[in-house]
């Protein structure tokens, strides 16, 4: 049985691996000048960064089939996070 000790050092270690490279948030512009976030990346968007929709749900990116166009903010923090990742494998 783990007890409390045990717990929080697994959290710890979980976590630490985590806010390492959290994967970036998708946004999008709303009809009123603000950004706001969004359910997912358009296939646009992933394209422009070089992913596919399979490997993108394999990092662990929500995929958003009916968005339409591409927010260049998201390619940019997409790309961030692309070398992020692979830099650590």
């Amino acid at each position: 049985m783990w007890n409390r000790r045990d717990w929080d050092d697994f959290f710890d270690i979980v976590g630490k691996r985590w806010n390492m490279r959290r994967p970036p948030r998708p946004v999008d512009m709303s009809r009123r000048n603000r950004v706001l976030p969004t359910e997912g990346y358009s296939l646009a968007e992933l394209d422009d960064a070089g992913l596919s929709i399979e490997q993108a749900e394999s990092l662990g990116l929500p995929v958003d089939a009916g968005r339409v166009g591409s927010y260049g903010p998201n390619v940019v923090s997409l790309r961030e996070y692309l070398r992020a990742t692979r830099s650590r494998f």
